[in-house]
């Protein structure tokens, strides 16, 4: 899944830049004409905005919007203007699908960030494909979304060319957790619970393997409905099964109250989880019983990258009143991604946009290139990140604090 940030990097991404003539001119199957002249390209947005992970969502939007407007501002683009479409999928696959249908609709859509959840996203992908209109994920964490359903049995197979993706997998973020967990938390003995949803279920199972092949045992296993919010039956088990830790598939929602129950009921054992808790929210409902708790997220803090400096600093200018939250970095280098490719394709084409425009942006982001908000963007053949990094952190002190950075071992 899905706290993160405009800027030195600007002047990063338009060095050596091609001069690119006027897009007056225009296809009729891409770009719609701006006030003033020139072609307007919408960049799309989906995640959710109401609901229960709607401060990751509009940290998602907001940070997509922050780099429309710089992109205008600098006219990164010549001739260009970016407009942001932001629909809300309220965390569900059904209402992702239509919102990938209404924006493959809109012939100057050229691109669409989001969403924050894989289960959504599976939903979103054909739809796209098809109309050769790229995604790019700031937030989705599931390998099979870019590598396929036999991803972890030895066949790595591409699904959608239209799918990329900002942050990186669970491939890499559950065993990092395992990892920390065994060898620097010196803990043997997790409780395993998922709440059986694509993100979740896929964390788990993936941390799971690593554990148990560094020595490590499951001394119990457990699914969760993360709409009831009542634990007690499953807290009882874990209580009784001898866990030093519990490790949870899944989002802040359900963690944090599971949390809270968990060392309420006499447990005194910290709850490890991934990027779905990694929120400012998850310290809010689990308490101060939560203290001590985990979580892993995708890329470094964003205040040891000098990257990202500028970023923080422009989201606090521009007075949004939702925190970026853990992907708001990775939401303004997707959204940039798509800016990036749109530069190339016009460049490509002297100066306007050709009429396969939307195949030809998928082309050119398979090339991107650039130093963004979260370290170096660029994509493997399956639309991967190529950025590894991953980051423990530790509710300490009403915060969030990293206790760990590094790549897999």
């Amino acid at each position: 899944m899905r706290q993160r940030s405009l800027f030195m990097l600007t002047a990063v991404l338009t060095t050596g830049a091609l001069t690119l003539t006027a897009c007056g001119s225009r296809d009729d199957k891409a770009g719609g004409d701006a006030e003033g002249g020139g072609t307007t390209v919408v960049i799309g947005v989906d995640a959710p905005f109401t609901g229960d992970l709607s401060a990751l969502g509009l940290g998602i939007k907001n940070s997509a919007d922050l780099a429309v407007k710089q992109a205008n501002k600098n006219k990164t683009v010549e001739g260009v203007t970016f407009k942001l479409e932001a629909l809300d999928d309220q965390a569900q696959p059904s209402s992702g699908q239509q919102n990938a249908t209404k924006f493959v609709a809109d012939k100057n859509v050229l691109g669409v960030v989001g969403p924050l959840n894989s289960s959504v996203s599976e939903s979103m992908q054909k739809v796209f494909d098809d109309a050769k209109l790229a995604q790019v994920s700031p937030a989705n964490t599931s390998p099979t979304l870019s590598q396929g359903q036999d991803w972890n049995g030895g066949t790595k197979v591409r699904p959608y060319k239209a799918y990329f993706r900002t942050a990186t997998t669970d491939a890499v973020q559950g065993p990092f957790a395992a990892q920390y967990l065994f060898n620097e938390g010196k803990k043997k003995k997790v409780y395993l619970i998922d709440d059986k949803k694509t993100y979740g279920a896929g964390l788990a199972a993936t941390f799971k393997a690593e554990f148990t092949k560094l020595g490590g045992k499951v001394v119990g296993t457990d699914h969760v409905d993360p709409e009831t919010k009542d634990f007690s039956s499953v807290v009882t088990k874990i209580k009784n099964s001898g866990a030093d830790v519990v490790y949870y598939g899944g989002e802040y929602p359900a963690a944090g109250p599971f949390s809270k129950q968990i060392k309420k009921a006499g447990a005194k054992i910290p709850l490890v989880g991934g990027d779905g808790i990694y929120s400012a929210d998850f310290i809010k409902l689990s308490g101060k019983e939560g203290e001590g708790d985990l979580a892993t997220s995708v890329g470094a803090p964003l205040d040891e990258l000098p990257s990202a400096k500028e970023f923080v600093a422009n989201y606090k200018a521009a007075g949004y009143k939702d925190a970026f939250e853990a992907y708001g970095g990775y939401s303004y280098d997707a959204a940039w991604s798509i800016i990036e490719a749109v530069k190339k394709v016009v460049a490509d084409n002297d100066g306007k946009l050709p009429s396969d425009a939307r195949a030809k942006v998928i082309e050119a982001l398979q090339g991107v290139s650039f130093d963004g908000v979260s370290g170096k963007v660029s994509f493997d053949e399956f639309g991967d990140t190529t950025n590894k990094q991953l980051t423990v952190y530790q509710y300490k002190g009403n915060a969030w604090v990293p206790v760990k950075s590094g790549t897999l071992s």
